[in-house]
């Protein structure tokens, strides 16, 4: 007894210490909803480029805000508050409402360095005919609706390099204005883009600037109850999505804890039961985060969601423990050397099973598969070495002989459905032969915790933007920023040529505002010294209705921009054009990207394959074209099969296992076959329900066979002759009970990833039991 006492004070002793250690580790924890961490560890470059994107790229910094409701002035005035307001908040690079707030210093930067920036500034361009034909050109657009600003430019720039820089500057979609202030194309919603310091992965700054926005609405004077603010962007929905994750998870724990405690007092009828129940649970959920906090260092809201539904699991072993051991002469001890083997090849087929998804090179997947093995081998260790040791002197729970007795009788009759169960399972099989095409959801929009609604607030706010579809980018790799602007410049050349055969509406390109220091070199060398320039001018004045001493203006300023220092990235600070170049021109690792996104023409689409041939035939190297929809839905069909393929090896290794231990493929089949027929019936009844299986419904499926493989092996009994006992049996029915509280609550979450694995393990676990007890042998058999 001396030695039993120490034995079980150590074993608390260290219970508690590993708590405490768990719990320093979780009060240091960064909890996270990115849903980069179901990215790949080692990925392409295609995929490396969309991933930063999504991480810190310019589309996941913007947030585009609409104001709808009152009349159009109150909606411009609003406008124009929140944007004077945000302009001064540092949280904000950029805030565009169609105010010309930029304008002057943009046409200022424009004009002063036209010569360096113009790509008509060529040696041809400045010699006598060049200089004949652009004066042409720029007198003849005296009589066009732009011959009011020409006319004023004339004297210095003749050539029309500034309205050549415009026309290049304006060619993208904006929207129109209305009172002053960017409004929709119906008129209905005045419109603001804003571009956050943060990267869009950054929620907490997010959360901050959306926040600054709401505030900046509801203090603008003039505002009424009839305006209504609205916000969309990766930024927005990164918010939005950790929110309702959040919500999600806190409710769902709450409800599955209240509902699993009201299962428990109702078959224990003992609070200290029901508390005692609890600790392998809690430990369990503490091993697991803690878990995935060192392994991973953060933990994603999505695992917590699935550790909630655990809770169903790991109270099994509590029930077990407290069910059986009633009927054993000395209790624990017996219920020890009776059950805990069976219970602890259960807990090695999930270890062995869950363990597959470490191998996977999706951090998300790798998560869930650490969570479930530190939890469940956490909860199963406290269950048998700690909670016998706090079970009071005469701890009872209520009597439930009598639930057995009816379970017994029914076990018996079990096997009777064999025949109607096989009949079931060949329909199921016919159901998935039939949908074999669409049994896997391979869109990496299954993913998204988004709503529809606010998908379509998104859409609608990009189309009154005129934003971009930035699904087709040429990237440029390079060593520095110079190699990077070098190629981008061959590369535009190509694209110029598809814009010109119409393939292509249009393009982007950091060089257009920051060219090459050997473009700028050159254009400079373009321009003559000023005697040599004067006597081109006096030539290509013939037969023009103007005279050459108009133009002395123009004269000086050639002469000063033949040695003006070449432009740098801080010259274009506090214009409008430092966020294109921010962008287009990426830094990381020592290495430099440039990315061309590429505009479809109007109601067409692009070519990629004859795009990819033409940079292709330029024979430019370190240069790609990336169609990022398809990279992404690439990305995630590659997840997809992974997690096909990690689910099958878990289910291998349960077999392999289980051969090990049992040494007889016969009770191997006998224990896998329940098992397998869960699987097939659940996911016949996903298919025929309209629901094709994404990542988490694999995972469903792998927990379906670790949690069933307790059932399964339970009824597995050496001796057939032996029926299982009565308490052996509810204890069984309450812990599948219990299972499918805690997972069947997933399948009401409003998170897509959740509610597939609700909808997978409450059903497979059920069917797991039923065909356990259906399939079990017989002593006739």
């Amino acid at each position: 007894m001396g030695w039993t006492r120490r034995h079980g004070m150590t074993a608390i002793a260290l219970w508690l210490a590993f708590l405490l250690g768990c719990g320093a580790i979780i009060s240091r924890t960064t909890f996270t909803t990115d849903l980069s961490a179901f990215l790949p560890r080692t990925p392409t470059p295609e995929q490396q480029l969309l991933m930063d994107q999504l991480r810190d790229g310019l589309a996941s910094r913007l947030i585009l805000v609409g104001i709808e409701g009152a009349d159009a002035p109150t909606r411009a005035a609003l406008s124009k508050q929140i944007a004077l307001r945000l302009r001064a908040d540092p949280a904000f690079v950029s805030v565009n409402n169609g105010e010309p707030v930029n304008t002057g210093l943009d046409q200022a930067f424009l004009f002063k360095h036209r010569y360096l920036l113009s790509p008509t500034v060529t040696p041809a361009r400045f010699s006598a005919d060049g200089l004949h034909a652009a004066l042409s050109d720029s007198i003849d657009l005296l009589a066009s609706p732009a011959g009011l600003l020409a006319k004023g430019l004339l004297p210095r720039d003749p050539t029309g390099e500034m309205v050549q820089l415009l026309e290049q500057l304006n060619s993208g979609s904006r929207p129109h204005l209305v009172d002053g202030a960017w409004a929709s194309r119906d008129g209905a919603r005045a419109l603001l883009l804003l571009q956050t310091r943060a990267a869009g992965s950054d929620t907490d700054a997010q959360q901050g600037a959306m926040a600054a926005i709401q505030q900046a609405f509801d203090t603008a004077a003039g505002g009424t109850a009839a305006a209504k603010l609205v916000m969309t962007g990766p930024g927005v929905f990164s918010v939005t999505s950790r929110d309702t994750i959040k919500s999600q998870v806190s409710r769902l724990s709450l409800i599955s804890v209240v509902l699993i405690a009201a299962l428990l007092l109702l078959v224990y009828r003992s609070f200290s039961a029901l508390a005692l129940g609890y600790l392998p649970v809690i430990s369990g959920a503490l091993a697991g985060i803690a878990a995935v906090s060192l392994g991973f260092g953060s933990v994603h809201g999505i695992t917590l969601g699935f550790g909630t539904a655990l809770i169903g699991e790991a109270v099994d072993y509590s029930i077990y423990l407290f069910v059986q051991s009633e009927e054993g002469a000395d209790k624990q001890q017996d219920w020890v050397k009776r059950f805990w083997p069976t219970i602890r090849l259960g807990v090695l087929t999930s270890i062995v099973g869950f363990a597959s998804l470490l191998l996977s090179g999706f951090p998300g997947l790798a998560q869930l598969g650490l969570y479930s093995i530190a939890g469940l081998v956490a909860a199963a260790l406290v269950t048998r070495f700690v909670l016998p040791h706090l079970l009071p002197e005469k701890f009872r729970i209520h009597d439930v002989s009598a639930i057995g007795r009816v379970l017994a009788r029914l076990a018996r009759y079990a096997p009777a459905l064999r025949w109607p169960a096989v009949m079931l399972l060949l329909l199921a099989c016919g159901i998935l032969a039939a949908q074999r095409s669409s049994l896997l959801n391979d869109k990496i929009s299954s993913l998204s915790p988004v709503s529809q609604a606010d998908v379509a607030l998104d859409e609608r706010l990009r189309a009154d933007m005129g934003a971009p579809d930035v699904r087709y980018l040429v990237v440029v790799a390079g060593t520095s920023r110079e190699a990077v602007l070098r190629s981008s410049e061959q590369v535009s050349e190509v694209l110029q040529t598809q814009v010109d055969q119409g393939e292509l509406a249009g393009f982007e390109s950091p060089s257009r505002y920051l060219p090459s220091t050997q473009t700028q070199l050159a254009r400079q060398a373009s321009l003559p010294p000023p005697a040599v320039l004067e006597a081109r001018l006096t030539q290509a004045v013939q037969g023009l209705p103007v005279s050459a001493p108009v133009f002395k203006p123009f004269l000086a300023d050639v002469e000063v921009a033949r040695s003006q220092p070449l432009l740098k990235p801080a010259d274009l600070e506090k214009t409008s054009m430092v966020m294109a170049i921010d962008a287009l021109l990426i830094e990381k690792n020592q290495q430099w990207r440039a990315l061309l996104p590429l505009t479809a023409t109007q109601g067409g689409s692009i070519n990629a394959a004859r795009i990819r041939a033409a940079l292709s035939a330029s024979r430019l190297a370190d240069v790609m074209l990336v169609d990022m929809k398809a990279e992404s839905d690439r990305l995630y069909s590659g997840y997809l099969h992974e997690a096909v393929l990690l689910s099958l090896s878990g289910v291998a290794a349960i077999v392999g296992l289980l051969l090990l231990v049992f040494r007889s493929p016969m009770r191997v089949l006998r224990v896998i076959a329940p098992l397998v027929a869960a699987v097939i019936t659940v996911t016949a009844g996903l298919a025929l329900l309209g629901q094709s299986l994404i990542i988490l419904h694999l995972v469903g499926l792998l927990l379906v066979v670790a949690v069933g493989s307790n059932y399964a092996l339970f009824f597995d009994r050496p001796d057939p002759g032996v029926p299982l006992s009565p308490r052996t049996l509810v204890s069984m029915l309450f812990a599948n009970l219990t299972t499918v509280a805690g997972f069947g609550l997933l399948a009401f979450s409003e998170v897509s990833l959740l509610q597939a694995m609700g909808a997978t393990v409450a059903p497979g676990v059920i069917l797991a039991l039923l065909y356990s007890a259906i399939f079990a042998r017989q002593a006739d058999a």
